[in-house]
């Protein structure tokens, strides 16, 4: 059995306010868990993953390699989702995108990108308001998410690639070339946790033979293990619970 997406992180300055914008921006439920640091958002439903938001002191150094897609039902939601987020702190800002393009760009209140996506986005037409989490990534990353995941590819054409679990829910897509260079430690990265009674090590072993590797960033003597994918992002392997 391959270890399931437990949660995608966020390094956070202020893990409590940033909990509560994302909260307020997509409706979901806070939880505090004794057995793990910062705080947790629970999906609104059974189809997603949690988010927790980790306490950081480091800076934010450029672009996101990830960011979320939000969707709309109409451009009346589109306006009202914006308005939601601006009043719970985020800003408007200029990644590039052209003036006419009918997405909206954001940030949050510690500078993580999001769209709020157009009306009629038939890529994204059944994932729920969280449509995707749209990273910047090879064709050969894609791959390996698949594999590591057990969840099937749902597009791959002219390198770009996504993945979706098979009960639904959020898209993870990959852009393809050109890739932007990495610049530190990314402050979003997933947690995975072994199925029911699985073994850490042997996930850690497979997910190595799949392309990954293991790295130090600094952890210490902790109970996850901190990896990376063949771009060279980094994920944690958690302790089986």
């Amino acid at each position: 059995m391959t270890c399931h997406l437990d949660a995608l992180c966020f390094d956070a300055h202020d893990p409590a306010r940033l909990a509560r914008f994302w909260a307020g921006v997509l409706g979901w439920k806070e939880s505090r868990s004794p057995h793990e640091d910062g705080i947790a958002l629970l999906p609104d439903d059974d189809t997603g993953f949690r988010l927790r938001f980790l306490p950081s002191q480091e800076q934010k150094t450029g672009q996101n390699q990830a960011h979320f897609d939000l969707t709309s039902t109409s451009l009346d939601d589109q306006r009202q989702t914006v308005a939601r987020a601006l009043d719970l702190g985020a800003r408007h800002i200029d990644i590039g995108q052209s003036p006419d393009e009918d997405h909206v760009v954001l940030a949050d209140p510690e500078g993580n990108e999001f769209c709020v996506i157009e009306p009629g986005n038939k890529f994204l037409a059944d994932c729920g308001f969280v449509g995707a989490l749209a990273c910047d990534g090879t064709q050969a990353v894609g791959y390996f998410w698949s594999e590591a995941l057990g969840w099937p590819l749902v597009w791959d054409q002219d390198e770009e690639t996504a993945i979706r679990s098979p009960h639904g829910g959020p898209k993870i897509t990959w852009g393809g070339p050109p890739v932007s260079p990495k610049t530190g430690k990314n402050r979003l990265h997933f947690d995975l946790a072994p199925p029911a009674g699985g073994d850490q090590q042997a996930e850690v072993d497979r997910l190595v033979a799949l392309g990954a590797k293991r790295v130090d960033i600094g952890q210490g003597e902790v109970g996850w293990v901190v990896m990376a994918d063949p771009d060279g992002n980094e994920f944690c392997v958690l302790a089986p619970r």
